[in-house]
């Protein structure tokens, strides 16, 4: 059985998804793919204690503080390729940024096969997928959108395209 809560963060509300014991999901409120590993059975129930836990990690990194995917119990739903892609994803640190080019070399995979792992990522903001951009610098696509991306990288110190120069 999966459940649900609604959160409110500073990018508006967000929807937490767990077994009971694990994070499963994550989605921004206008996300694309938004709830979309949810089977139709999934139950509200916002008094679990992950979902403590959860928010109290989310307070803290939108405070500033570096947290740590890996703080958390995570279960993002996924093939193996995409769960591998989400695994690196978590191990870029705060404040830094990896290309969707270097995540490809580095697993032995494409730019356009990373960046069908990530754009489906299920646990935004914590699995960090607002970290990887286009080689050249670009901030490119993000499903949770530009403006939520940008906000994060800037939380996190992250000189943006447009600041630099």
């Amino acid at each position: 059985m999966l459940y649900t809560a609604e959160i409110s963060s500073p990018l508006g509300p967000l929807t937490l998804a767990g077994d009971g014991e694990h994070l499963c999901g994550l989605w921004l409120e206008q996300q694309k793919y938004y709830m979309s590993t949810l089977p139709e059975d999934y139950q509200k129930e916002s008094d679990l204690p992950v979902f403590r836990d959860v928010e109290e990690w989310l307070k803290k990194y939108f405070a500033g503080e570096q947290v740590s995917p890996f703080d958390l119990p995570l279960a993002p739903p996924g093939t193996p390729f995409r769960r591998k892609v989400w695994r690196r994803i978590a191990d870029i640190p705060y404040g830094t940024t990896m290309s969707y080019r270097e995540l490809a070399e580095e697993l032995d995979s494409t730019p356009r096969a990373i960046g069908g792992a990530v754009g489906h990522n299920p646990i935004s903001i914590i699995i960090p997928c607002h970290r990887v951009i286009g080689s050249d610098g670009s901030l490119v696509g993000y499903a949770g959108g530009l403006e939520a991306k940008k906000f994060l990288l800037h939380l996190e110190g992250i000189p943006l395209p447009a600041e630099e120069g």
